[in-house]
């Protein structure tokens, strides 16, 4: 068989090999790029595993470019055109926003679980624009867009493959052209899922239903979802549907991080000889950082992470009150967590609505300010694709030693947030910042508590999640302190992160 361009190891072109064949048997022959149509009744699962650094990327972003070129159909979760006999089609999905977003900063097209599972109803009218842009159809004559906002649509489109990026590229809103969402009802075709350790049984069941060819991505070390025993879903999948990859690509790049991270697999190794460790990488390299005081300033994009939620709620109090934040109410550039959506069933097609755009439970928002109407608030959903979002709001900010949050601002439903300065390393899986700041007390904590999850000492696993979030560089927290902030609190970053026609908003006030 022809391996991809990219120079793969021998563990990953043995993986590349297994997933060919499983497709090949699926009907897509990679090697020569033929097609044929969907069989029923067949289900394939794979699960390619191994750690950070170990190259899960890179392998899924070469299948990709494979699945492309032989002519497979890839659905990103804004539209998905006609249904055709012959049609085959792949999806990339991760669980949260900000993992769908990692990959698609390396040019990978993903989208979220969320995405998949519930579909927009596109306005017919413009769904003749989303039909040529895919390829599928001539250009539209639609009155009122003129030639020029539909050559913007379609440059926008050649540039990132999001319909709705280009219909708003041509001027147009979400509530222009989306009038509604539906859950799926129909499968899909071949489902690639990373991340894949963050998901839950119900999940997995539900993806083996969408996809009869599913292949998951996944890190054995990181930590399970909570209720599962410390048991990832493709741990229980038979040895022989496992592709393990041991071979360590970015540590070719003298990366201290992964070093750290890959040393925490000695089991001999102990809390105090793992510090002295990061002491060490700190004195060679400037990407590993030990620090007394918490940075009060990357608190704002950048979560300090922790594992003990007394810890989370005494870090975002502070942060608060070392911007001068008013005690019962929030100002502009504060981040924010998703907790969920509370609406009751009679408003699904509003919950289906919110989640589709992006704000599902464990989104990092941050606050824009207050919207139009009591109760609604201007967001920012990091890692969206059309982040720019105005939704009813229920805004819960925890104090220490109190049991109830006080609510700076609260509609009777809608979507619910916890302050984001400081979130638990269990919610920081999945996602990736460029500068991590670990919060060291709390693993010596889980340490001198001697807990265990899976057989492995929890510090080590909580240890491993937190300092692989870090892209590039991480900061190891010392002390219970907090630095002043340089500066105010401020949202002008994320004005030159989003482009006006991106700025679709996210709900109806």
């Amino acid at each position: 068989m022809q391996l991809p361009v990219a120079t793969l190891s021998d563990d990953q072109a043995e993986a590349h090999d297994r997933i060919s064949a499983a497709l090949y048997d699926a009907g897509i022959d990679l090697e020569d790029s033929a097609l044929s149509p969907m069989s029923e009744g067949s289900s394939r699962v794979l699960a390619v595993m191994g750690k950070a650094g170990s190259g899960k990327t890179l392998l899924l972003a070469e299948l990709y470019k494979a699945l492309k070129s032989a002519g497979v159909d890839i659905i990103s979760g804004d539209y998905e055109g006609r249904r055709r006999k012959d049609r085959r089609t792949l999806a990339i999905l991760a669980p949260t926003n900000k993992a769908a977003s990692v990959l698609r900063l390396r040019g990978v097209p993903a989208t979220t679980i969320h995405r998949i599972l519930y579909t927009p109803v596109y306005d017919p009218e413009y769904e003749r624009i989303a039909e040529w842009l895919t390829g599928n159809g001539t250009r539209p004559v639609v009155e009122g867009l003129t030639d020029l906002a539909l050559d913007r649509a379609k440059a926008f489109y050649d540039q990132v493959a999001s319909i709705p990026g280009a219909l708003a590229a041509a001027g147009l809103r979400g509530s222009d052209f989306i009038k509604g969402w539906k859950r799926r009802e129909e499968p899909l075709d071949v489902g690639f899922v990373d991340e894949s350790s963050m998901l839950d049984d119900r999940q997995f069941e539900d993806l083996k239903e969408i996809f009869p060819t599913l292949v998951l991505f996944g890190d054995p070390a990181q930590l399970a979802p909570v209720g599962q025993s410390g048991q990832m879903v493709f741990e229980k999948l038979p040895a022989s549907k496992r592709l393990e990859l041991h071979r360590i690509h970015r540590q070719t790049q003298d990366n201290p991080i992964l070093d750290l991270a890959h040393a925490l697999s000695d089991p001999a190794l102990g809390f105090e000889e793992f510090e002295r460790m990061v002491e060490k990488a700190a004195a060679k390299d400037d990407r590993v950082l030990v620090q007394e005081r918490v940075e009060s300033d990357l608190m704002a994009r950048s979560p300090v992470l922790v594992w003990r939620n007394a810890t989370r709620v005494r870090l975002i109090t502070a942060f608060r009150a070392a911007f001068g934040a008013p005690e019962f109410e929030l100002i502009p550039g504060e981040p924010l967590i998703c907790d969920g959506i509370e609406l009751p069933l009679k408003h699904r097609k509003k919950r289906i609505d919110l989640e589709a755009r992006g704000l599902i439970k464990g989104a990092q928002v941050i606050y824009l300010g207050p919207g139009n109407r009591d109760g609604f608030a201007r967001l920012h959903v990091m890692g969206a694709e059309d982040p720019q979002v105005s939704a009813a709001s229920i805004i819960k900010i925890e104090k220490p030693d109190e049991e109830e949050p006080f609510i700076p601002a609260a509609a009777k439903m809608g979507a619910a947030f916890l302050h984001g300065a400081a979130v638990t390393i269990h919610k920081a899986q999945g996602s990736q910042w460029e500068t991590v700041q670990v919060f060291a007390p709390d693993i010596w904590a889980a340490a001198a508590s001697g807990r265990a999850e899976a057989g492995i000492a929890l510090w080590k696993r909580l240890t491993y999640v937190a300092i692989t979030r870090a892209e590039r560089r991480l900061i190891w927290v010392t002390r219970n302190r907090l630095a002043k902030p340089r500066g105010g609190l401020t949202v002008e970053d994320l004005r030159a992160v989003t482009a006006p026609a991106l700025a679709l908003s996210g709900g109806e006030e």
